[in-house]
């Protein structure tokens, strides 16, 4: 639909802040619980499967709420660590060498702020586009990084059941008390690996056990 396409700059307007108890409870702590279940937590899993092992999450929760109180007034009420984002910037298709794959990030803040000055361009394209095909780039541009999570997660085999129903239940998009899919899997992939974990060690005991006594006959006909 070209005739809803709509080219120009966007304008900044001032928007006086109020500040209430209510919004504090109703906004503010719901978007923390989102922020640390939805982007914190599968973030760091993201950083962990492309390799970044040492990198501490006390700081990055730290310096994001700082930043966010500081450019709160600019519109950015939450900086975080954007799982998405961040599975496309410390991939390999960012850059072989990991400890130069921050360019990815850089490059990126830069495409926003030049698409933030042409947001209503951009959303007027977006909305000419069908929903399907949106869809599907996103899907094209996380596939690698799809594969590479799912690779990383089945090799171990003790941990595979666990990891594919951490993965179901993320890709289920379910949402209960208003937290997301992405919590509620990591917490069901704890459970079910904590299970199977408890499981094993009997399995393999009754094997161990059962062993000599399936030996015995054996040696018998030997003798």
């Amino acid at each position: 639909r070209s005739d809803a396409l709509v080219v120009g700059l966007a304008i900044p307007q001032w928007i006086t802040p109020e500040f209430t108890w209510q919004a504090t409870l109703n906004i503010a702590l719901p978007l923390v619980m989102v922020a640390l279940t939805g982007q914190f937590l599968p973030g760091v899993a993201v950083l962990r499967a492309a390799g970044y092992h040492s990198t501490p999450a006390s700081p990055l929760i730290t310096q994001s709420g700082l930043w966010s109180v500081l450019l709160a007034p600019f519109g950015c009420h939450g900086l975080t660590l954007a799982a998405i984002t961040a599975a496309i910037c410390t991939g390999k298709e960012a850059h072989e060498n990991p400890a130069k794959r921050y360019v990815a990030g850089v490059s990126g803040g830069v495409f926003y702020l030049l698409l933030g000055l042409f947001g209503a361009t951009l959303v007027s394209i977006f909305t000419a586009f069908p929903a399907a095909l949106i869809a599907a780039l996103a899907g094209l541009a996380l596939l690698a990084a799809i594969g590479g999570a799912l690779a990383g997660a089945m090799a171990v085999p003790d941990d595979r059941e666990a990891a594919l129903i951490t993965f179901l239940v993320t890709a289920s998009g379910m949402s209960f008390l208003g937290l997301s899919a992405a919590f509620w899997g990591l917490i069901f992939g704890i459970v079910a690996h904590l299970l199977l974990r408890m499981r094993r060690p009997r399995s393999r005991a009754a094997r161990a056990a059962a062993t000599p006594m399936a030996s015995e006959p054996q040696e018998s006909a030997a003798r």
